[in-house]
């Protein structure tokens, strides 16, 4: 991984996750260049300058974009609003919920990424899932062709932004193998806890069911060849609703993570430790007022007793060096789905790349093998419509 901040994990991986997502390395380094002298010591003053600098350029790229449009340069004024977003999103990312500079960043994240989507005619479809008298934001992306075609539900990871999994994974990668896509705001992420103060769930088999209610509603979906894919925490998540959720027809845990607290306690053992996450954000994620109270929560969420319940096909990847994840959470979840009827281990390890936590390394890896398991499994076109 490209250690930008060589004493600051979550920024380093930060950076990377930006790259992976569409951001240009100029921009980068226009942001993060001034902040490498005040990133080992990272406290309010160096989160303050990380947000100050990603919100001046992601500032001037939707001005950028303002310009293009205006003058009727469609196309050029979607790409730019979409790095404004990438932009936005990173100055989101750091600051606490507390502030309210959060949510009048989220804010700027949702219009740019509308923009950029609508004038770069990207074919997303923005739609709510309804879910406990609450509308979960989503993104529905329909796959090439005509006909009635698989869909994988996308749930993101600990707090991450639906935008922020649009951009990271190329939709035309699923797309282009038939595969339609709904990634969704669901509890603890996204606009279900920024707008609708919903806090993560450990019990996921019911939001994934209020997908699969959505999606059976549509007639450019199959019914019959439906699943979910989770990234990062989304590693639990996502076998989580499988287990459960009987309508789904294959799952993949783009990271296994087979107890969270136990992988969070794992963390801190290590030498060099990834920077952990602060305490208010692990308390408004899990809508708890103590950590004693938001570990209680964390404690929940194994697959210990789960796991040998998920009866359709499984794909765990994890990376070789993952710094968040014990591998051998990975290799758990599988040795214990012995139910699942074709079961899969995908380690990247450091030669060939993505060997970090979710593939932030090189991500394109992870989504290549994802999008042909998947093609192949759901009867997609695995060789490309």
């Amino acid at each position: 991984m490209l250690e930008y901040f060589p004493h600051n994990y979550s920024w380093s991986q930060s950076v990377n996750i930006c790259l992976s997502a569409g951001g240009q390395i100029n921009e980068i380094d226009e942001a993060c260049a001034p902040l490498k002298e005040i990133s080992k010591p990272e406290g309010d003053s160096a989160q303050w300058a990380w947000y100050q600098n990603w919100k001046k350029l992601a500032t001037r790229l939707e001005e950028l974009a303002r310009h293009d449009e205006e003058v009727g340069h469609y196309l050029s004024a979607g790409r730019k609003y979409l790095r404004a977003t990438i932009y936005y999103i990173m100055a989101e990312r750091m600051v606490s919920n507390r502030d309210p500079r959060k949510l009048e960043t989220y804010t700027k994240v949702l219009d740019t990424f509308k923009k950029g989507t609508q004038l770069g005619r990207h074919p997303v479809e923005f739609v709510d899932i309804a879910f406990n008298n609450h509308a979960l934001p989503g993104l529905f992306v329909p796959a090439f062709g005509s006909k009635r075609a698989p869909c994988m539900i996308h749930f993101d990871g600990f707090d991450g932004l639906k935008e922020m999994l649009y951009l990271s994974i190329p939709d035309e990668e699923f797309r282009k193998r038939g595969i339609a896509l709904l990634i969704v705001d669901h509890p603890g992420v996204g606009g279900a806890l920024r707008l609708h103060n919903l806090p993560l769930t450990p019990f996921t088999e019911g939001v994934a069911g209020a997908c699969v209610d959505y999606l059976e509603g549509r007639t450019d979906v199959d019914p019959e060849r439906i699943g979910i894919v989770g990234i990062s925490l989304g590693g639990y998540y996502a076998p989580r609703a499988a287990a459960f959720e009987k309508r789904l027809k294959c799952c993949v845990a783009w990271g296994g993570v087979w107890n969270w607290q136990e992988a969070r306690e794992w963390r801190m053992t290590q030498e060099k430790q990834p920077s952990s996450v602060p305490p208010f954000q692990l308390l408004w994620v899990t809508g708890k007022d103590t950590v004693e109270e938001a570990n209680e929560v964390a404690d929940k969420m194994t697959l210990e007793g789960v796991a040998d319940k998920i009866t359709c096909p499984l794909l765990v990847l994890h990376g070789e060096n993952d710094r968040l994840i014990p591998l051998r959470m990975a290799e758990k979840t599988i040795d214990e789905a012995i139910n699942s009827p074709a079961r899969k281990l995908k380690v990247f390890f450091q030669a060939e790349g993505g060997a970090e936590h979710v593939q932030a390394d090189n991500m394109t890896l992870a989504v290549d093998y994802i999008a042909d398991w998947v093609a192949e499994v759901l009867r997609g076109d695995p060789k490309g419509v």
